[in-house]
C-alpha cells in the first residue's frame, strides 16, 4: 500500500502560490498612519465636533484592524 492510498501523503504546495497582493502592505500602512493621524488631530481639536471619543475608538480599530492584517501578511 502506498501512502497516498493510505491517507497520510499530503500533496506539496506549489511555489509562490502563498504570497499576499502587492497591495496589502500599503493598506497597512495606510490603516496604521490613517489611525494615528486621526488619534492625533482629535487631541490636537483640528477635527470637527471638538474632541471626541469617537474619533479615539475610530483611530484605535484602525490600528488594531493594521495589526490584525499584519499577521495575515505573507
Amino acid at each position: 500500500m502506498s501512502a497516498e492510498q493510505g491517507g497520510r501523503y499530503t500533496a506539496p504546495r506549489p511555489p509562490g502560490s502563498d504570497h499576499s497582493p502587492h497591495w496589502f502592505p500599503w493598506l497597512l500602512v495606510d490603516l496604521m498612519v490613517f489611525g494615528l493621524l486621526v488619534i492625533t488631530l482629535n487631541y490636537l481639536q483640528v477635527l470637527p465636533g471638538s474632541v471626541s471619543s469617537w474619533y479615539l475608538i475610530l483611530g484605535l480599530v484602525s490600528m488594531f484592524g493594521a495589526f490584525f492584517l499584519a499577521t495575515r501578511y505573507r
